[in-house]
């Protein structure tokens, strides 16, 4: 497990089988210093255990930097299913999912992620009691997509203020990769302000929809990073930054929902040296979380709205350091991030 390049001093990693149920999973807990762990559980069709143990342990450390930048009292943890979750996902290897959680006896708090949904929330709750992201109805405060999205909008006019000197994004040429449940959110929020939409997704009805109702224009998956833009805002999967993709970019800002966007650190460095402004993605999408940690004291939408603007604040603040310390955006929120674990008592 040491030998793996993303294993980060991790306190915890859990491999999780439930043969009765069809559970192959992973839960990582990456720092419990400010508080107990705290991410989705994702569900995907992973090549091999090795892919779900990296993700899981990429996943894990960018939470505990989301918590600590947002200013929550959260550690950062994420779990993995193997298996494809159109297919595989039932009743039963959910609630096998959640005792394999409250065997955490609550280090662990567990949320939707890719792949599964509030309702699939509710199915693991039936098994224990460490879960947030419930439907209104249980106490929870709903689907967090939309209060994602509007987080991210915040931290693309904060990127695009710092970078061009004005916030107004009409006629800006924004590409958005990826229109699930928050990508369309984001999507229609910047058309709403007058953006010029590109728009890239593996699913056609999807894309139909967005050149209807956005005016959007298209581009292929694999060629929107060709694509002459202002802004680049990734809200599908991560690692899309890379050694083929960083020097293809023709965007002055990069500031999306998708986690883990940059393949490595390195990725980073090379677009602060390609003049590219990245918004750390652990910070401009932390409004999901900022959301369900609000389930644990009683749902306040007063204090998630609070928090939410601040996102732009944060983003604001990293920006700063990174020039004062000739740093990448991400090594700069990383220190920061560090900076307020090793001062928590």
């Amino acid at each position: 497990m040491a030998a793996l390049p993303d294993f980060d001093d991790h306190e915890q990693v859990v491999f999780c089988s439930e043969e009765s149920a069809g559970l192959r999973a992973v839960i990582a807990l990456h720092d419990t210093r400010l508080g107990p762990a705290i991410g989705g559980c994702r569900m995907w069709a992973y090549a091999d255990e090795t892919a779900a143990v990296v993700d899981a342990l990429r996943l894990s450390r960018a939470m505990t930097y989301k918590a600590a930048m947002a200013g929550l009292d959260l550690g950062g943890g994420k779990s993995v299913i193997m298996g494809n979750p159109r297919r595989a996902k039932t009743p039963e290897l959910l609630q096998a999912m959640g005792r394999a959680v409250n065997r955490l006896c609550g280090r662990y708090i567990t949320s939707e992620d890719v792949g599964t949904s509030v309702a699939d929330m509710s199915e693991i709750r039936k098994a224990t009691r460490y879960v947030v992201g419930l439907s209104e109805t249980e106490g929870g405060s709903g689907d967090p997509s939309a209060t994602t999205a509007e987080g991210t909008v915040i931290g693309i006019r904060a990127a695009v203020g710092h970078a061009f000197a004005t916030t107004d994004l009409r006629d800006a040429r924004i590409a958005v990769q990826g229109l699930g449940d928050v990508g369309w959110h984001v999507a229609d929020s910047l058309a709403r302000q007058g953006a010029e939409l590109i728009v890239s997704d593996t699913i056609p009805e999807r894309i139909e929809r967005a050149v209807v109702e956005f005016r959007a224009s298209v581009a292929e998956p694999g060629r929107i990073y060709d694509e002459p833009m202002d802004v680049f805002v990734p809200c599908a999967l991560g690692g899309i930054i890379d050694d083929s993709t960083v020097n293809r970019l023709k965007a002055r800002v990069i500031a999306g929902a998708a986690n883990n966007q940059c393949a490595r650190d390195c990725h980073a460095q090379a677009l602060q040296d390609r003049g590219i402004l990245f918004a750390p993605d652990y910070i401009i999408n932390a409004a999901g979380l900022i959301r369900v940690d609000s389930e644990r004291r009683g749902f306040d939408p007063e204090w998630v709205e609070q928090k939410v603007r601040s996102i732009g604040k944060t983003l604001k603040q990293v920006f700063l350091a990174a020039e004062q310390w000739n740093v990448s955006t991400l090594e700069a929120a990383q220190r920061l991030a560090l900076k307020r674990l090793t001062s928590h008592k």
